[in-house]
């Protein structure tokens, strides 16, 4: 859940990232990868939404316009994000 409450983030095999309102249970947004997403995490300030796919990248979203921010390259999959409680 987004630090508000507002939205719920979701994590698919469908190759998608999704901002769901925790309200409605719209889906409001969609945002993908390649392969697999395995994982997201909001920014403490809910303004930023990190993924992370079998694709072997993690991606920095914008969690207003749905832009892709930066992408990361690794050797391997990516399993997991987090943020730190200061954002960083």
């Amino acid at each position: 859940f987004s630090p508000d409450g507002a939205l719920l983030a979701t994590a698919s095999k469908d190759r998608t990232a999704r901002l769901w309102s925790a309200v409605s249970g719209e889906c409001l947004r969609t945002s993908g990868h390649p392969r697999e997403v395995r994982s997201v995490a909001f920014s403490p300030d809910g303004a930023l939404l990190a993924t992370a796919s079998k694709d072997r990248t993690a991606r920095l979203w914008s969690a207003v316009s749905g832009e892709c921010l930066r992408t990361s390259g690794h050797p391997r999959e990516v399993r997991s994000v987090a943020f730190s409680p200061d954002g960083a």
